[in-house]
């Protein structure tokens, strides 16, 4: 069976999907992710969507688990490059894909990911100075 690659980029996995997702590939992606998000301890998801044309309930559903199972990890997911014809289909199914934010590309995407992480502190005794 083929699989989706997933590319780590620093803290954030990166899965570019290129090809209509069956049912089993779908489900093979949700637990390769999920696996990944755990090894690798990422802290961000970015998932391409800009070459899928429709995206069906089933799809949605797991985008929706990866988000759930990746808070759970603490990361956080975003979706990319959806297209307008996927949006509605998404809003006429009512999924409302929580957990989920959503950028235009690739490049916001990973901007929304970066935003979204906690400021680390690197020094504290940078901090007694004040």
């Amino acid at each position: 069976m083929e699989r989706i690659p997933i590319l780590k980029m620093g803290k954030f996995l990166l899965v570019t999907i290129q090809v209509d997702l069956y049912d089993r590939l779908a489900l093979a992606l949700e637990e390769d992710l999920v696996m990944m998000v755990h090894k690798t301890g990422a802290k961000g998801v970015l998932i391409d969507i800009s070459a899928l044309s429709i995206v069906d309930s089933f799809m949605g559903k797991i985008i929706g688990n990866i988000a759930a199972m990746s808070s759970i990890l603490d990361a956080e997911t975003v979706v990319v490059g959806m297209q307008p014809a996927v949006a509605i289909t998404l809003i006429e199914l009512g999924l409302p894909l929580s957990g989920v934010y959503t950028a235009l590309n690739v490049e916001r995407g990973m901007a929304l990911l970066e935003a979204r992480m906690p400021e680390e502190t690197g020094n504290d005794r940078d901090n007694d100075d004040e």
